[in-house]
């Protein structure tokens, strides 16, 4: 019978992308993380993990068998937890993917309550804007936002996301504020692509916009400091330029337009019978921080 704690020790390596920082959340060397993979992919007859001097990647056996024994941890570590009594001192690693901005902004900054609440627990935050493969690339839980979409994965809504059109006081002195949808052909827009179009829902129903602009760029953030200079007329989340709309820097413009309000932000995990105890406590822990009205909307 495979020993747990090589796969142990496999979903660790998997979590963290490489064998030393695998071996830093165990007390183990490289070599002795290496020597019991190897040992783990003797037993299966199979390899588990390609190795290059770069990176470490699952084969196809690999991702396969990843996702069979997460279950089986997670049970494991959940069925330790209860029987101890010590359900809320977590152990281990938390590997967590994020959208940039929303991430640097509101998950960093309460990264330390907690941690100092869980001192045993390795968070590794993976900030990036494409929706990552949470199963294929060893993630807990996956941040994002969105409108929710059917899937194999379980979601949990944390927070409502609020969309308004903005635009700095020094372009509206220079351009005046449009007073319909239509007038924004007479403006500079901003979207984060040339291609995509605004979803508005407003007085009539829901209103479907295509900015043109003079600004192609793939960053949401660029964006946001693109608007903020006073090139233009943005649809920006309020969790993003909420402090810019409360000390003057930006105006609501169209105010009767907001964007869809089916996007919402969402913590995203494998569906499994048995949650890690570690991803349930840092859910909940934002679920708090953010509650039904998010604390970027109090000022507004």
């Amino acid at each position: 019978m495979t020993d747990l704690g090589d796969l142990d020790i496999f979903s660790r390596v998997v979590a963290t992308g490489s064998m030393s920082a695998a071996g830093r959340t165990l007390g183990l060397s490289p070599a002795v993380v290496s020597k019991r993979i190897k040992r783990l992919e003797e037993r299966l007859g199979t390899r588990l993990l390609q190795r290059t001097t770069r990176q470490i990647s699952l084969t196809e056996a690999g991702q396969g068998f990843h996702e069979r024994i997460v279950a089986i941890l997670a049970g494991i570590e959940d069925a330790e937890a209860f029987v101890s009594g010590r359900a809320s001192a977590m152990k281990g690693s938390l590997r967590i993917s994020a959208p940039t901005s929303f991430g640097r902004m509101h998950i960093a900054p309460h990264l330390n309550g907690f941690m100092e609440a869980n001192p045993e627990l390795v968070v590794n935050l993976v900030l990036t804007d494409d929706f990552s493969d949470i199963v294929g690339e060893g993630f807990d839980l996956a941040i994002r936002i969105g409108e929710l979409q059917d899937s194999s994965l379980v979601a949990r809504r944390l927070a409502p996301v609020r969309r308004v059109l903005a635009a700095a006081p020094s372009y509206l002195e220079r351009h005046g504020a449009p007073q319909s949808i239509g007038d924004l052909a007479g403006h500079v827009c901003i979207p984060p692509h040339s291609q995509d179009a605004w979803r508005l829902e407003g007085p009539d129903g829901t209103v479907i916009y295509r900015p043109q602009g003079m600004l192609v760029t793939n960053s949401s953030e660029v964006v946001r400091e693109a608007v903020i200079a006073g090139m233009g007329i943005a649809l920006r989340s309020t969790w993003d330029i909420g402090a810019e709309l409360s000390d003057g820097r930006l105006v609501q413009v169209l105010p009767q337009y907001e964007g869809s309000r089916n996007v919402v932000l969402s913590a995203i995990y494998a569906s499994r019978q048995f949650l890690p105890a570690k991803v349930r406590v840092f859910i909940d822990y934002l679920a708090e921080l953010y509650g039904p009205t998010p604390y970027w909307e109090h000022a507004l």
